[in-house]
């Protein structure tokens, strides 16, 4: 669990209205089902017209990344590479076949069956290289759909309004409902904008991160698999590894 996404929308939501409250105004006047479905609807509706089957069905999958981060420890990671080291230059490419077969993490599981079949360390680290720039291209442009969520959400947010303002034409001989739908009006103003810029925008972003830190773990196990075929020590791999070490323990996987 990411304590920090949940604290920050909580921060969020709060800070918002404690102020309304303290500026005296009814936190139940903000909540308006109708606006809500305008909004919400319309937004999601805008961005499936726009986004692929694929790249819907993706940002769904990754969407829980922004708050729950399955995830690698990367000293265990760098272990792992040198066990392989040590098995390799011990009983040959082919001792890492059964490692192939199981590994839980598909890109691993390619890197190490390539490196089985043989091959030139050139061609292995063209293949890697083009499956890393691949992925993180389909994950990136997942992660955009809720940037394109951000920016139909203020603009549904102010259809909902003049549909509501419409509504509260009606009343124009009551004062007293014409006011009350006025204010009811504009609640899908504030949806639109608050949905974009307190959620969509935020998860976009933290959703880059989490893509960009999954794609540096895929990176350093290529680095490691390359320097397995070229041969190099349990030992130099370690310390070639050493740069992909940060202060967090852990690295996102999908």
């Amino acid at each position: 669990m990411d304590k920090l996404s949940v604290l920050g929308l909580i921060v969020a939501l709060s800070a918002i209205a404690i102020g309304y409250h303290l500026e005296g105004g009814v936190i139940a006047a903000l909540f308006n089902g109708p606006a809500l479905i305008i909004v919400l609807g319309g937004t999601v509706g805008a961005v499936m017209l726009q986004t692929s089957t694929s790249t819907f069905k993706k940002m769904l999958r990754m969407s829980h990344w922004v708050f729950v981060t399955p995830s690698y420890n990367i000293d265990d990671a760098i272990e792992q590479v040198k066990r392989w080291s040590h098995k390799a230059r011990q009983e040959g490419y082919l001792a890492l076949e059964d490692e192939a077969l199981t590994h839980s993490d598909v890109y691993a599981a390619k890197g190490l069956s390539l490196l089985v079949d043989g091959g030139s360390e050139q061609r292995l680290r063209d293949t890697l290289e083009i499956d890393l720039m691949l992925e993180r291209e389909r994950l990136l442009e997942a992660a955009r759909v809720y940037e394109a969520m951000g920016g139909y959400s203020p603009t549904i947010g102010i259809l909902g309004a003049v549909l509501g303002l419409i509504q509260a034409m009606s009343f124009i001989t009551d004062p007293q409902l014409l006011g009350a739908g006025v204010a009811t009006a504009f609640i899908a103003t504030i949806y639109g904008v608050g949905l974009a810029n307190l959620l969509f925008l935020p998860m976009a972003h933290k959703l880059k991160q989490r893509v960009e830190e999954k794609m540096l773990y895929h990176e350093m196990l290529a680095e490691g698999i390359i320097a397995i075929s070229d041969g190099q020590s349990p030992m130099n791999i370690e310390l070639k590894l050493e740069a992909y070490r940060v202060e967090r323990p852990s690295l996102v996987d999908a």
